[in-house]
């Protein structure tokens, strides 16, 4: 099928704008750059690009490479011109457009550092959003902070409480762009700070050099066996390191055009999500598209009602499933297959994934068409204690994370740092050329968790025949009595209750009044008869000790309540805090 053809279906009518093609004449290159700036001076003499939809998946604007270079530089002109001088941090909230993609390799091209800021999410108020920008421009000290008009207000607050300078990015567009000298990069200079998911009341800043963005944006390529009839899909945000990195500078330095939906767009109909997929296999080409577990249970959930997926989708053209950002969960991706098999979807398209923005992002990738693979783990391998004899013994299934990218070596060690055989739990340690330099302005941390350019990730899993396979966040491990609990485990077993969803509980540990430490269970809850709460602490409580063998404190919380990080991950740290704080405020118990 022609170029054109894909085209004219991304279009909504004849008058509407041309999507970028899918493959051109341009030869292809695998992120081999100095820089980042050198990835878009090429990638522009292509006729590649992004292109970004409106919430039912109309093509709003098609945004060439060329183009994007063109207002990148633009943008270096008039930063410099304010006086942004190399080395200097430059905080853009991320919205998905064409204007903090120019703005963040104006940045680039500038010799600045990017500082790419979540937008407000659904999960708290302006207040928290406010205190969330604030301290993370206290965190980068930026020279200047851009945003989009409508979140001016807010912007514009949290900017005066860290003394930083802010601006609309309409406003900015308003000024001259004398053009200027150019400053050179070379390959270890900083390419950008990138924000983890969870860092909001104590920040950290990623530092991210060329070289180590084009190392991994090089193992993206070589991991996923990029073909020339790849055409990206992508909602997930720009301030993330899995949308940042994955979907926005990765198809840059691989050449590669883009379809957008906006997060919030997805959220409110994350179906259009299949739509553009389903426009791309119907124009003859193969799709690559990401997204955490939640991303594909709610589409899941949303064709339960509705009659054959067929109908509506053709997903045939899939060829990577790409699944990441958190615990893969075996059920959801098996009830995701049997929502759209009939639509084409096949299992095996499925491309499990570990990384975090530490190692820039991507750690270890499954070899393209093996899909979900599990292993059962007994119980005690996960927690290091026998099994009482009063009870069966108990399986979870781990998912196998695939094997190390290019050039990174992943190993697992006890706590005092000595290397694990396969099959041996403990905590994952990667190193590698695309490791952080570290936290920005934060020797502390960056000691703790790295040790002769080895990264301790904070995660544990196993090894097992070349393969990484993901247990769970050690700092999240829940201690009883010298026994581990994963909270997961505890959540998963309460979501299986009618009612529930995944997001819905948050499981951490606390101390009682008497000093014993014992898992907490946060529920929210949706109704509100005392006598239907008091059966459903109940029936938790029995769900929890069927599967831990524990009594819980259990919590009924009203929805909405329970906090999620900036990517829409549940923050079982902050939960317990705004617990123990008094500021989570569970249902009364009845008398």
């Amino acid at each position: 099928m022609m170029a054109n053809e894909l085209e004219r279906t991304t279009a909504a009518d004849p008058a509407a704008p041309l999507a970028t093609p899918t493959e051109d004449g341009l030869p292809r290159r695998w992120a081999d750059f100095a820089t980042l700036g050198e990835a878009l001076d090429y990638a522009a003499t292509g006729a590649r690009g992004f292109n970004f939809h409106d919430p039912r998946g109309a093509l709003l604007r098609a945004y060439p490479f060329a183009e994007m270079r063109r207002d990148a530089l633009d943008c270096a002109y008039r930063l410099i011109a304010r006086g942004i001088a190399p080395g200097d941090r430059i905080a853009l909230v991320a919205e998905t457009g064409p204007e903090f993609a120019a703005l963040f390799f104006g940045a680039v091209y500038a010799g600045a550092w990017p500082v790419p800021l979540p937008l407000p999410t659904s999960f708290g108020g302006k207040e928290s959003y406010v205190e969330q920008l604030r301290v993370q421009l206290a965190s980068c000290d930026p020279g200047l902070l851009v945003f989009p008009p409508e979140l001016a207000e807010m912007a514009i607050d949290a900017a005066r409480l860290a003394d930083v300078e802010g601006v609309d990015w309409d406003s900015l567009a308003a000024h001259a762009a004398p053009e200027a000298p150019l400053p050179s990069a070379t390959s270890d200079d900083i390419a950008y700070l990138q924000y983890s998911s969870g860092s909001t009341r104590f920040p950290h800043g990623v530092i991210i050099t060329h070289r180590a963005l084009l190392n991994n944006l090089a193992a993206h390529a070589n991991g996923m066996e990029l073909i020339d009839t790849d055409r990206c899909v992508s909602w997930l945000p720009w301030y993330h390191d899995m949308g940042l990195v994955g979907c926005f500078l990765s198809p840059v330095a691989n050449q590669v055009s883009v379809d957008y939906l906006k997060t919030e767009d997805f959220a409110r109909r994350p179906l259009a999500w299949l739509d553009l997929i389903t426009r791309t296999t119907r124009a003859g080409y193969t799709t690559i598209s990401y997204s955490p577990t939640f991303g594909y249970d709610i589409c899941a959930r949303r064709m339960s009602s509705q009659t054959k997926a067929s109908e509506r989708f053709d997903l045939s053209g899939w060829r990577l499933a790409g699944n990441g950002a958190d615990m893969i969960r075996p059920d959801v991706m098996q009830s995701f297959v049997d929502a759209f098999a009939d639509a084409g979807f096949q299992a095996s398209a499925f491309l499990p994934s570990y990384g975090l923005a530490e190692a820039t992002l991507a750690v270890s990738i499954m070899p393209p068409g093996e899909g979900i693979r599990v292993e059962l783990v007994e119980e005690t391998q996960l927690s290091g204690v026998e099994a009482g004899q009063d009870r069966p013994q108990r399986f979870r299934a781990i998912v196998n994370c695939g094997r190390p990218v290019k050039d990174m070596t992943v190993e697992v060690r006890e706590e005092d740092g000595t290397p694990l055989p396969d099959g041996a739990i403990g905590k994952i340690w990667c190193t590698g050329p695309s490791l952080m330099t570290g936290y920005f302005r934060d020797s502390d941390a960056t000691d703790a968790c790295m040790t002769d350019g080895w990264l301790d990730t904070g995660d544990m899993g196993y090894l097992s025949g070349g393969y990484v396979y993901i247990v769970g966040r050690a700092k999240d491990m829940i201690i009883v009595n010298g026994r581990n609990h994963w909270p997961q485990d505890i959540e998963w077993a309460v979501e299986q209750l009618p009612g529930f969803k995944a997001g819905d509980i948050a499981a951490f540990a606390i101390t009682t009044p008497g000093g014993e430490e014992t898992p907490a269970v946060l529920v929210q809850c949706r109704t509100s008869d005392d006598t239907e709460r008091q059966r459903l602490r109940e029936e938790i409580r029995e769900r929890v000790r069927s599967v831990t063998g524990m009594n819980c404190v259990i919590e009924l919380v009203p929805p909405r309540t329970l906090p999620r990080t900036s990517s829409g991950k549940l923050s079982r740290t902050k939960a317990r805090n705004l617990y123990l704080t008094g500021e989570i405020k569970p249902y009364a118990i009845a008398a």
